[in-house]
């Protein structure tokens, strides 16, 4: 069956009975590809319940029915799997890692602003994790900045009271209070902590909470996320 060039939507035939078909199965395919939202990237196994419309990354070393894929976007359609090559500068958005994607040519690549021919990017990402305060004077988020980033800041917020202290500041080892300062303790308050000027870490590096008036009493939890860009490498 004759398909467009870069979607691979079925064309109609001169003279096809039950056009309606493979019109059908076009528009469905348009829909799952437009706004494309992978649910997996580089995963292998097909998983076993998919909801219709739903869109993976096939990974190296598909086995199943996605045996024989690799490297293109499996398309749950009509009760089946439909197979499409990505094309070098698709955009999408991971699901999982609930960030922007773009396809390089060889692999999707979450956050990135620019790309290399050869896959180095600029790229921007946020982590985020809900952290519960522990007991004493400071409470460590660890190894929550990754090794070789530049951070922007840190944002953060109180999702239940943390008891025990009057405020907060965010920060790390020599320098607790450089995300900021004062920070209220009760449910809602927040922070946006900025770096005066974009700051390197070359290794994984722990976040430390330290509590102002009074010692942290194991209570609470504060939802922080780190933002950042990395520079990535070049393929050999």
């Amino acid at each position: 069956m004759a398909e467009t060039t870069t979607l691979g939507l079925p064309l109609v035939a001169p003279a096809q009975a039950q056009k309606h078909v493979t019109v059908n199965e076009s528009f469905l395919r348009l829909d799952a590809l437009t706004h494309l939202t992978l649910q997996t990237i580089d995963g292998t196994v097909p998983p076993g319940s998919p909801d219709e419309g739903e869109v993976h990354a096939v990974g190296s070393g598909a086995t199943g029915i996605w045996s024989g894929q690799d490297g293109a976007l499996a398309v749950y359609q009509n009760g089946g799997w439909a197979f499409v090559a990505p094309v070098t500068g698709w955009k999408g958005w991971s699901v999982a890692g609930g960030t922007g994607v773009v396809f390089d040519g060889v692999a999707w690549v979450e956050g990135a602003g620019a790309l290399s021919a050869n896959g180095a990017g600029f790229v921007h990402r946020s982590v985020e994790v809900d952290h519960d305060i522990g007991s004493g004077a400071t409470s460590v988020v660890s190894a929550v900045i990754p090794a070789n980033v530049i951070v922007y800041g840190v944002t953060g917020r109180v999702i239940s009271d943390i008891g025990g202290a009057s405020s907060l500041e965010i920060g790390v080892a020599g320098s607790t209070n450089r995300y900021g300062s004062g920070i209220g303790v009760t449910t809602g308050a927040w922070a946006r902590g900025l770096t005066s000027q974009p700051l390197s870490y070359y290794s994984d590096t722990d976040l430390l909470l330290t509590a102002t008036g009074g010692n942290f009493n194991g209570s609470g939890t504060l939802r922080l996320a780190v933002h950042f860009a990395e520079l990535t490498l070049p393929r050999a």
